[in-house]
């Protein structure tokens, strides 16, 4: 296994747990309670045996913070945006997305992934989601100059659950002091995402007393994508979750998530993911991104993107 402590020792959250997946060695833990309403994921992980690989990353309608404790991404790349390339990369923030990224690693990877709900990102890291949104930027250019501190003591630390409690603790802290999500903004969001992209705009604005221009422009500061394409990424989302689980064929999951029909389905597949609905399915897995070569490990397949 890894350098690091791996036994079921108990920090501040509870006991760790550790799995294979595939070609992963998998690190969780109950998430700490005050964490827990901003979080979607959060998992540690390195890689059984270091193989170089590239792969996918597709918009999952949540705000990302890896902090890498090994080797940095080579690149990560924005698809169909300009100068849309970060370089050699280690840790880092993804705000909300729309479209594809491509990520290369050169082996040996390990890190740990936390997912935020956009509201939860909103706060935790304090600035307008609009300048992180399609956007993979350095930790410490998002939570300042102390997060390269952070991140050096956490990959000196040879034990998985203080590993997590460092990174606890710190989160907690920019909880605290963070901005609150203004209610009707956050009401805006809970309609949306609770019809899986569905409902109309002016249903929402008429359901919190603003006009949609100002709607729009509220949420796109606080969310990071306006009203109508945060609605485009839950039904993309919405249509990922139905296909994972065989509920149906094309047609009548293009119905279920609200799209005009199947090949309106697979324009936004294309458009968002930059691949098709069988495509999709029939992709290996690698933590958190969908597997697009030959040189991505084999055995590195486990199916937790989107977790």
């Amino acid at each position: 296994m890894a350098g690091a402590d791996v036994g079921a020792r108990a920090g501040a959250a509870g006991a760790v747990e550790v799995e294979r997946l595939g070609g992963l060695w998998r690190v969780t833990r109950p998430w700490h309670p005050g964490l827990r309403p901003y979080l979607r994921s959060y998992v540690g992980y390195w890689e059984a045996v270091a193989t170089p690989y590239e792969a996918r990353l597709v918009p999952t309608g949540h705000a990302t913070l890896l902090i890498s404790l090994a080797e940095p991404f080579s690149q990560v790349r924005r698809l169909g945006v300009r100068d849309g390339g970060s370089g050699r990369i280690g840790s880092l923030v993804v705000g909300l997305e729309d479209r594809p990224a491509i990520c290369t690693h050169p082996g040996g990877q390990e890190a740990i992934r936390v997912q935020f709900t956009p509201l939860g990102a909103y706060r935790l890291f304090g600035l307008p989601m609009g300048e992180l949104t399609n956007l993979a930027v350095e930790v410490r250019d998002v939570l300042g100059p102390g997060a390269d501190v952070l991140v050096e003591r956490m990959a000196a630390t040879p034990d998985w659950a203080a590993r997590f409690d460092l990174l606890d603790t710190a989160l907690l802290g920019r909880l605290e002091y963070g901005p609150r999500p203004t209610p009707e903004v956050e009401q805006a969001w809970h309609l949306l995402a609770g019809s899986a992209g569905v409902i109309p705009i002016a249903r929402i604005a008429a359901e919190v007393g603003w006009s949609q221009g100002y709607l729009i422009r509220r949420f796109t500061q606080q969310i990071g994508l306006t009203p109508k394409a945060s609605a485009r990424v839950l039904r993309f989302r919405h249509a990922v979750t139905l296909l994972g689980r065989g509920a149906g064929s094309l047609t009548e999951i293009a119905t279920a998530c609200g799209f005009y029909d199947q090949a309106h389905l697979n324009r936004e597949f294309r458009a968002i993911a930059g691949t098709t609905p069988g495509q999709m399915v029939a992709s290996r897995r690698v933590e958190g991104a969908v597997s697009l070569s030959g040189s991505a490990n084999s055995s590195k397949t486990a199916r937790t993107a989107g977790r």
